[in-house]
């Protein structure tokens, strides 16, 4: 079965993926932050890096996706079904031109077309993860990338703000697999107990697909 987690940045996409990948005994692919050399150029400056950030992480998203469905078992930490929610926003903020971002919609629609080809052509769950926007922001805050830091970037929490809200309705609309919210608020994983209430509410949406 393929899994893959959604959510906003710094709700605990890679904290989860990894426990969830563990419980199973299957194997994670994770979101290419770690070793993306224009993500932080992005926040210096996302005005010239937008289009270029969303061109190289849908490429990667695209290869993971496409590797991830060619395997038997998999969780992706993120994955290509939200891309372009951040795309959009990146629109709309002014980071992305209209002619950018039509360009990016025939590409990623080239691509959905693409994995329709292939023998599985979707996920069988998709796990979407929440918090309130405060947790995030405290989330964000201690696990210290510089480039994320908000405090002296006001336009930056905006725009996490925006993102935040976004994905409620994307939540809502997305409809290319069955699909469960846990809200790691009230499941906070630093506590044992939550991680295994969260990983049988897994088990449990997971057997109604088998």
């Amino acid at each position: 079965m393929v899994i893959i987690t959604a959510g906003m940045i710094g709700v605990g996409k890679t904290t989860l993926t990894e426990k969830i990948a563990k419980h199973l005994g299957t194997k994670a692919f994770y979101e290419p932050v770690g070793d993306n050399p224009v993500l932080p150029l992005y926040y210096k400056n996302p005005d010239q890096y937008g289009f270029l950030l969303q061109i190289y992480f849908l490429n990667k998203r695209f290869a993971m996706i496409k590797k991830a469905l060619a395997d038997d078992n998999n969780i992706l930490d993120r994955s290509i079904y939200e891309d372009a929610l951040f795309t959009k926003q990146n629109n709309i903020e002014g980071n992305i031109s209209d002619t950018e971002f039509k360009i990016y919609l025939q590409l990623i629609d080239n691509m959905m077309n693409e994995l329709k080809s292939l023998p599985k052509k979707s996920p069988d769950l998709m796990i979407y993860l929440e918090t309130d926007f405060e947790t995030i922001l405290k989330r964000i805050k201690k696990r210290g990338r510089d480039y994320e830091q908000f405090e002296d970037d006001p336009k930056l929490k905006e725009y996490y703000y925006h993102m935040w809200k976004a994905y409620k309705d994307w939540y809502e609309e997305y409809d290319k697999s069955p699909k469960i919210k846990i809200n790691l608020q009230k499941y906070d994983l630093i506590d044992s107990k939550n991680e295994k209430i969260i990983l049988h509410k897994i088990d449990e949406e997971l057997s109604k697909i088998k």
